[in-house]
């Protein structure tokens, strides 16, 4: 019998994730298999690794999965009834395969790849038709595996309050935290929409990489802990008109201190912490009302979207930034670099 291999983990830690093998699937009525080419790592797989990814009560922890959510990978074999796609397509995952359009609910994320559904690092996976996206074909395997997740959140921070097919940014102040997966697809799309885009870092060398990719402005937050004044001062005291939130207990309060009237901000991690300091309880309806502010969780986003975003990056050919390959049995290693948080961009496994 045909076999395939795979790394599972039993969520007690990188390091135990195990490469086994495992029966090849065939795809059934509606379906297809797709050979995965490239998976792309986000902070969530070491979560759901470590078994911390608890947050969310529609998702049911389970004792043994297949990790991670992102590829491209090429369509292998169709079932009945499959009219979307044709053996040879490169196609990309979804994050959330029920989520077509409009607001999540908790169905869908009882759904999501890599937890609680068995996810992609493996060399093989059945996926429903309707569950891909076609793959941009001026994109090698590695670059269009980082879109489903990474790109499309950092899409649906900057539009996704606005209607389909109305991208906005042109002449907007965006905030971004960080250099990882999303704040550097964050600071791409800004870029190519026209918007100023204001990045911070704890590196000068990762800063330094910022500009040359179009950051207007950047702060390293180590040597200026009070960043937020320095937002407010390069955009002369406008204040940043959408933020890209990721560090959570101990940036929010910031966000709120820089953010323009009416502005947007972006809830989408918590690496600095989830539990606020207990010297700061400062109301959030307080911080919220004293702007007019708008906080929004993003969860990645729908099909639609993530088919809207594609095209905008073809109309740019903008080229997403891959940090570091590793190889399909170096998936540890590739966790545990991603883990450690010196990259810029994305952490990718070649299948």
């Amino acid at each position: 019998m045909a076999s395939i291999q795979q790394w599972t983990t039993p969520l007690k830690g990188v390091d135990s994730l195990q490469l086994g093998e495992a029966p090849k699937p065939a795809p059934g009525k509606g379906e297809v298999l797709v050979e995965i080419r490239a998976v792309s790592l986000n902070y969530r797989d070491v979560e759901v690794t470590n078994g911390e990814y608890t947050h969310h009560k529609s998702v049911e922890q389970e004792s043994k999965i297949v990790p991670c959510s992102d590829m491209c990978g090429v369509v292998t074999q169709v079932g009945d009834d499959v009219t979307t796609w044709k053996v040879g397509d490169r196609v990309l995952s979804t994050f959330l395969p029920d989520h077509q359009t409009g607001q999540v609910t908790a169905k869908e994320l009882s759904g999501g790849l890599g937890l609680p559904l068995d996810g992609v690092l493996a060399t093989h996976r059945v996926f429903p038709d309707y569950a891909l996206v076609k793959a941009p074909s001026y994109l090698s395997d590695e670059e269009a595996a980082t879109l489903p997740i990474a790109a499309v959140t950092a899409w649906m921070s900057i539009n996704g309050m606005r209607p389909m097919g109305q991208n906005g940014g042109e002449g907007e102040y965006i905030v971004l935290q960080g250099t990882g997966g999303v704040a550097v697809s964050g600071l791409q799309i800004g870029k190519a929409s026209g918007a100023k885009v204001i990045i911070t870092s704890s590196s000068d060398e990762k800063l330094a990489q910022a500009k040359q990719l179009g950051a207007d402005y950047t702060i390293n937050y180590r040597t200026q802990p009070n960043w937020e004044d320095e937002v407010m001062r390069l955009t002369d005291q406008h204040g940043a008109d959408v933020i890209l939130e990721v560090g959570g207990a101990q940036t929010l309060k910031k966000s709120f201190d820089c953010i323009a009237f009416g502005g947007l901000i972006n809830c989408i991690g918590y690496v600095s912490g989830k539990m606020d300091a207990p010297d700061d309880r400062t109301n959030v309806n307080l911080l919220a009302l004293r702007r007019t502010v708008t906080l929004k969780g993003i969860i990645n986003g729908p099909k639609d979207r993530f088919e809207e975003m594609v095209a905008f990056y073809e109309k740019h050919q903008i080229h997403p930034v891959v940090n570091k390959v590793f190889s399909f049995p170096e998936a540890k290693e590739a966790f545990k670099f991603l883990a450690g948080g010196s990259h810029f961009g994305k952490v990718v496994i070649k299948i």
